[in-house]
């Protein structure tokens, strides 16, 4: 029989809950009256706080979900006309229901990746389309970082990317759900951000909290100050102003403070190399190669999925390839990695009894 299942699953950091300092932070904003819609302050706190992060003057909006962040990030880049070149694996295009589409009147472009990444080929390729009445003109280049694939884009390959779009004259979008394990990857703190993201010319970013322990909190981040008016009635618009926003404010406070930001998601990456390896001693080269940040991607045959799934869930990720996700978390401990293993090598052994 399997053993007793860990006391977390390991399908996704969204299944996490909140950082205790986080909650600590909401309780404590959680005293008296504060105007709404961000005139509080714990918005103009944060604001500041965005500010020092990225050694430079930003515009930040402050939103409640990543779909809501995304759009919002797009609505406040596109033009009339204008499409967006993503990957075909991209959270975008693949994620989030069309919303991007439908909500902003857009034409999503999703290009072939390698392993989650877009290539500057592939960009060149698109660029044809400049110019040519009866085709969706590109004029964003939305990347995510890290991929869906767990991947990395280095700091020159983001460059190199920006370079290249903005030579075609197109504005650059930073899909950053889970940038807080790229950044902690990278080993360099909050210059390792700002190499990222700064000294790589991205114009606009979406700056993920909710799955680095924070509670429906996200925020779109201008790297060069944005209209502060114009910027606040599309957040409107598109249903990302929350009335009560100290709330979302503190906990971006709590999470920048002496950056546990980055120190929840370096946590999040070691406990994935521990199950990595873990794996590796059980199912060899089907762990897959090493994650570069918090999530792998091992193949499993269904006599071993499906039963270990059922044990304690995690979600099917290419069914082409017998790939699955498994993805560690903020409050992952190695004793539920340990407990995760044991069902693992459980299930490896009593399939290959029954062949």
């Amino acid at each position: 029989m399997f053993p007793d299942p860990p006391g977390c699953s390991f399908a996704s950091d969204n299944a996490a809950g909140i950082h205790p300092d986080v909650i600590a932070a909401i309780s404590a904003a959680n005293t008296g009256h504060a105007l709404a819609y961000g005139a509080d302050r714990w918005t103009s706190q944060v604001e500041q706080e965005f500010n020092d992060l990225f050694g430079q003057e930003v515009s930040v909006f402050l939103t409640l979900n990543g779909t809501g962040t995304n759009i919002l990030a797009l609505a406040t880049m596109l033009q009339p006309g204008e499409s967006v070149l993503c990957t075909d694996w991209s959270h975008i295009n693949d994620d989030e229901a069309a919303a991007p589409e439908r909500i902003l009147s857009t034409k999503l472009i999703p290009t072939p990746s390698t392993n989650g990444k877009m290539s500057v080929d592939a960009v060149h390729a698109r660029a044809e389309a400049l110019g040519n009445i009866h085709h969706a003109q590109p004029g964003v280049l939305s990347l995510t970082q890290p991929t869906e694939w767990g991947t990395t884009y280095t700091v020159d390959e983001i460059g190199e990317l920006c370079d290249v779009a903005h030579s075609y004259g197109m504005r650059v979008h930073l899909d950053g759900a889970r940038i807080a394990n790229a950044v902690a990857a990278l080993g360099k703190g909050r210059e390792g951000l700002r190499q990222m993201v700064i000294e790589t010319s991205i114009d606009t970013m979406s700056f993920g909290g909710t799955k680095n322990g924070l509670m429906a909190a996200e925020a779109v981040v201008h790297l060069s100050p944005y209209p502060a008016q114009l910027g606040q009635h599309l957040r409107k618009q598109v249903n990302q102003l929350g009335s009560k926003m100290r709330f979302v404010a503190a906990q971006f406070l709590a999470a920048l403070d002496e950056d546990r930001w980055l120190d929840w998601a370096t946590h999040s990456n070691s406990m994935a190399t521990i199950l990595h390896a873990g794996a590796v001693d059980i199912i060899g080269d089907a762990a897959g190669p090493p994650p570069a940040v918090n999530s792998m991607f091992p193949v499993l045959p269904d006599a071993v999925a499906v039963p270990l799934r059922e044990w304690c869930f995690f979600w099917d990720w290419n069914s082409a390839s017998s790939q699955h996700r498994w993805m560690t978390s903020w409050d992952t401990t190695e004793a539920d990695i340990s407990r995760f293993l044991e069902g693992l090598r459980f299930a490896v052994e009593r399939a290959e009894k029954r062949n």
